[in-house]
């Protein structure tokens, strides 16, 4: 009984203090608004919708995982990228030089800002995922799927960088 009433004080003081939470992220008390623009396409290669569902996924994200009313602007802490790199290659190649894998490549760069603390901001960073998948399907076929698996890791990695600190 002691061991839970110890472990359970524990628990309420880390959790009522405002910068450790249970999901992982390290927000100071006196931060409480988050601005995430839609993410500019600047990619060669086209993918119309990409750009619209990474930005809404990172918004869902903050929304699930944190305490931070979204706004349109002036944000206590800021979220701007752009999707710079949407690539296709081969990723293995048979004894007869033929692509057997092509691997979907995304790359965005972040500038995170954060006004109450301006330390914790940075400027430019990239992030990046890939998803590979056979050469006798089209990447038409395969899109929305390889899409939708990128874009979980990458928003996994700019939340981690902004909010998480890992």
């Amino acid at each position: 009984m002691k061991r839970i009433l110890i472990i359970l004080s524990v628990a309420l003081c880390l959790a009522g203090c405002g910068i450790y939470s249970f999901t992982g992220t390290s927000i100071d008390p006196d931060v409480h608004t988050i601005c995430i623009p839609t993410f500019e396409y600047k990619a060669m290669r086209v993918n119309p919708s990409l750009a619209n569902d990474l930005s809404e996924e990172i918004r869902t994200r903050f929304r699930r995982m944190t305490r931070l009313e979204q706004v349109e602007m002036d944000g206590d802490l800021e979220i701007i990228g752009e999707i710079s790199a949407y690539d296709v290659q081969a990723s293995a190649v048979t004894a007869n030089e033929v692509a057997a894998q092509n691997r979907l490549t995304v790359s965005v760069r972040v500038d995170f800002n954060n006004v109450k603390h301006p330390e914790e901001s940075f400027s430019g960073k990239s992030f990046s995922a890939y998803a590979d998948y056979d050469s006798s399907n089209s990447l038409d076929a395969v899109e929305s799927t390889l899409c939708a698996e990128i874009i979980d890791k990458i928003v996994e990695d700019i939340f981690n960088a902004t909010v998480a600190q890992w």
